[in-house]
């Protein structure tokens, strides 16, 4: 019978510095971050980490990637899954969603964000 295992990280916050605006490059912000990987597990039940995906090891490839500044979201959200796929041959598909939570616009009061989502071929 097939399964699909999910992995979720969700709201993981964590300080940047991306942006097209001048001075985001040298303020910064905060960002959320949100991500689920799917997989087919190999056995059940899953006893083992080796035979799961671990999140701690998908929670550092996001706080790597957020280290480095970009200029649009686009660009973090869409690395960050290809790097999650090509890192780990398990996975299946990626979805992630990556928000700025206080964005520089005038006269604005909420966030702004982006979901990428890529399957393995």
């Amino acid at each position: 019978m097939p399964a699909e295992m999910q992995i979720h990280i969700q709201k993981v916050k964590l300080f940047g510095y991306h942006g097209l605006e001048t001075g985001e490059e040298i303020t910064g912000g905060e960002f959320e971050v949100s991500l689920t990987t799917y997989y087919s597990p190999i056995q059940i039940p899953i006893k083992k980490i080796e035979e799961t995906l671990d999140y701690t090891a998908l929670l550092e490839i996001i706080k790597e990637r957020m280290q480095k500044p970009v200029h649009l979201l686009e660009t973090l959200a869409t690395e960050i899954a290809s790097e999650i796929i090509a890192k780990f041959s398990i996975v299946t598909e990626v979805e992630i969603s990556v928000s700025k939570l206080h964005p520089p616009i005038k006269n604005f009061e909420g966030s702004v964000g982006v979901t990428f989502k890529i399957k393995r071929n």
